[in-house]
């Protein structure tokens, strides 16, 4: 495909500007380009085909199956996009919250965010809810906030360690760090699950918190997770709940009844907003009663028949401007409301369905680690087919040759040639029987003629690149 700038023919224009009608202005000088901009001449037409056709070349949800452990990538409902659209969500202007005279123009506004603040709460079993952070990783750094405001507010100054199991998620080391705390891991058991007796031998008394993804990300409930709760809160450490994988339990079991104190959503994942490309994210964060003092604040509250502002008594203060990614806020409550809660059931019930459907179907193929039913995400490995020199990243670009996304790959670390593949409830099963009937196929050509599968993907804009070079010699040009 050409790029537009070799459709660039001299005179050919897509737009004519009107006449200046305000005074016409001199850069200085030393602002002035020495030579006129390089910019394409090409006519409408030729733009509208260049960026459609471009537009083809993307995965997205909408065209493709998108299997991302852990990421969570489900379809986004064009109910919740109309919901979102509606102009007095739209048009309202954030700055009418800083100033009490203008509360009365965000009473729906205001009603949402106290409405899914408390929706959340309940989903979550936690006591209150702020929807301020902009990212999952964004309300993993407001949580571990809280936790350090908690000890510091009780002089709990000799604490300074957060225990992390081998199987979190990537961003839970970073975050406890910039909030000032040394890191500890502890190793996976051989079944999958945090090995209880280590993590005991790393408990004591500077522990602060520890953070831990329920199901972890081997896609494994934490069997000992009341055991682990009750020693953390011996030792006055508080438990963090990554919410990255509430998908899988959504309700069924909830973090606040397993003991956790603090945690976060991820609505771009659980709650079905938009996901990928960099955002737009939101990760809520709930809490338990000793962390309710310390949430960031202003907090929408119901007084009376209205709704108003509130700073929490002992807040960490803003963690966003405003009130985080409102217009996510309103996708998922729309969506919670469209589900009810036996809905929201339904959705954990079948996620959990359709990923131990890959299991079983692919777990022969490939090799399984673990030996439990998995939750909402399978790991695979491609340890037997990287024998035949075929790794797991090259399976994973053979996909996109089918036109699926890959799954995630070489995450979890802990498993070697890692799959991580996540189906989510949306996808139907004859989308799920031909990912599986591919990846089965992959596997038979990994043993007969695996060359095909080291230089894919071959049908996409890009071919196979030299990722070492890439990511020292950044070129976005095309």
């Amino acid at each position: 495909m050409q790029l537009i700038f070799e459709k660039s023919r001299k005179g050919r224009r897509a737009i004519r500007l009107d006449a200046l009608d305000v005074p016409e202005a001199t850069l200085p000088k030393e602002l002035q380009r020495k030579e006129a901009s390089a910019l394409p001449e090409v006519g409408e037409l030729d733009v509208v085909r260049h960026f459609t056709h471009l537009s083809k070349r993307n995965f997205s949800i909408d065209a493709n199956f998108y299997p991302l452990g852990s990421c969570t990538m489900k379809y986004n409902p064009k109910m919740a996009e109309a919901v979102a659209s509606n102009p007095g969500f739209m048009n309202l202007h954030p700055h009418l919250s800083s100033a009490e005279a203008y509360w009365p123009t965000c009473q729906g506004a205001f009603m949402l965010m106290h409405d899914l603040a408390g929706l959340l709460a309940e989903i979550a079993g936690m006591k209150e809810v702020t929807l301020q952070p902009i990212a999952g990783a964004h309300g993993e750094l407001t949580g571990t906030l809280l936790i350090a405001a908690y000890h510091r507010d009780k002089g709990n100054t000799h604490k300074d360690t957060i225990i992390i199991p081998d199987s979190a998620h990537g961003t839970n080391p970073a975050s406890a760090a910039l909030a000032g705390y040394k890191v500890v891991e502890v190793p996976s058991d051989k079944d999958g699950t945090i090995h209880i007796e280590k993590f005991r031998e790393v408990l004591n008394d500077k522990v602060a918190g520890i953070m831990l993804t329920c199901p972890n990300t081997h896609g494994l409930f934490e069997k000992d997770i009341r055991a682990i709760a009750d020693a953390a809160h011996e030792v006055d450490a508080l438990l963090y709940y990554d919410g990255a994988n509430l998908n899988a339990i959504m309700g069924r079991s909830r973090p606040g009844d397993m003991g956790f104190d603090v945690m976060h959503f991820n609505l771009h994942k659980t709650f079905a907003t938009p996901h990928g490309m960099g955002g737009p994210g939101s990760g809520p964060v709930g809490v338990g009663e000793r962390l309710q003092p310390f949430l960031p604040g202003p907090q929408v509250v119901k007084e009376g028949d209205s709704y108003g502002l509130r700073m929490p008594e002992k807040s960490i203060g803003p963690m966003a401007a405003f009130f985080g990614n409102f217009m996510m806020a309103v996708r998922a409550y729309a969506y919670i409301r469209l589900l009810g809660s036996e809905g929201l059931c339904s959705v954990s019930n079948h996620a959990v369905l359709h990923a131990n459907y890959i299991d079983t179907r692919l777990k022969e193929a490939f090799g399984n680690p673990f030996i439990s039913r998995c939750m909402h995400e399978c790991v695979l490995s491609a340890a037997p087919q990287s024998k035949n020199g075929v790794r797991a990243v090259d399976i994973a670009k053979t996909l996109l040759d089918y036109g699926m996304h890959a799954p995630t790959v070489y995450f979890p670390m802990t498993v070697k040639e890692s799959m991580m593949i996540e189906p989510t409830e949306t996808e139907s099963k004859e989308t799920m029987d031909r990912f599986c009937e591919v990846m089965l196929e992959l596997a038979e050509q990994a043993k007969k003629d695996p060359e095909p599968l080291q230089h894919a993907p071959r049908t996409m804009p890009v071919g196979r690149l030299d990722e070492v070079r890439a990511a020292k010699e950044l070129n976005c040009s095309f």
